[in-house]
């Protein structure tokens, strides 16, 4: 049941330079989230009427904190506003949206946890909730150079990082940890840009292991109304009858046989 609600700023620090690491108080959406999904934030400019979407990072029921790790993406956006967010200020979301990773299928499975970039945000609340369930856990982390949240990681598996210039851990991609590492596992869950999906798919498909990705996508409404954000899939959708889906609402995460990259 998603809810719009007036939120307050617990804290909000700067990870490295660009990713914001903001807490906020929300009860009522963090009651309904589960790992995997979404919450539009607004801003108070008046000029910009479209939300952005950010991906829940941590859920903390107990307290009612939200925590939610994002991107800057230009000086004159929406996120901006958002990094200038203090202790005691209220921000507008609506959420939780969008559906969540099946953490439950992990029960008792050794998995891959994968993010790339501002993909790893919502990874980690996932870890947290497939470990509950007993899940063999290999993180594998995806950066350009700065690393972010790794630290965290390390309380629910084995970590592995990959940098795009080899600064820290294997140089290339999380496919070249797995090759590299020669890791193995039953189940796949994966967020982060297109290219990396598409990699994953196609390595998951080839290994006959079930791979769930969440789809990054621009979005407006967040809510499914305005089909800004449709993907292609495999099959047709029984309502409309063309093969597409609603990131924002028949997703973010879908299984990687049923979309095409």
């Amino acid at each position: 049941m998603k809810t719009a609600a007036i939120c307050e700023v617990l804290s909000q620090k700067e990870l490295i330079p660009g990713i914001f690491d903001l807490h906020l108080k929300a009860h009522e959406i963090t009651a309904a989230a589960v790992p995997g999904q979404f919450v539009n934030v607004y801003t108070k400019d008046a000029s910009r009427l479209l939300p952005r979407p950010v991906s829940i990072c941590g859920i903390d029921r107990k307290h009612g904190i939200l925590r939610l790790v994002y991107r800057v993406s230009g000086e004159k956006t929406g996120t901006r506003q958002f990094a200038s967010l203090r202790k005691g200020d209220e921000i507008r979301l609506l959420g939780p949206l969008g559906n969540g990773f099946p953490f439950e299928e992990a029960a008792g499975k050794h998995i891959f946890l994968i993010g790339g970039g501002i993909g790893i945000p919502p990874m980690l609340e996932t870890a947290k909730a497939a470990k509950a369930e007993g899940a063999e856990i290999d993180v594998i982390l995806g950066y350009r150079d700065l690393c972010f949240l790794d630290d965290e990681f390390t309380a629910y598996g084995n970590v592995y990082i990959a940098t795009e210039d080899g600064s820290i851990g294997i140089k290339g991609t999380v496919l070249n940890v797995i090759l590299q590492e020669q890791l193995r596992a039953d189940i796949i869950f994966a967020c982060g840009p297109k290219p990396m999906l598409r990699a994953l798919k196609a390595y998951a498909e080839a290994k006959n292991i079930p791979c769930w990705i969440s789809m990054e996508e621009r979005m407006a409404c967040g809510i499914g109304a305005c089909l800004a954000c449709v993907c292609e899939t495999k099959e047709k959708d029984a309502h409309s009858h063309v093969r597409n889906a609603r990131v924002c609402k028949d997703g973010p995460v879908f299984r990687t046989t049923e979309v095409v990259l």
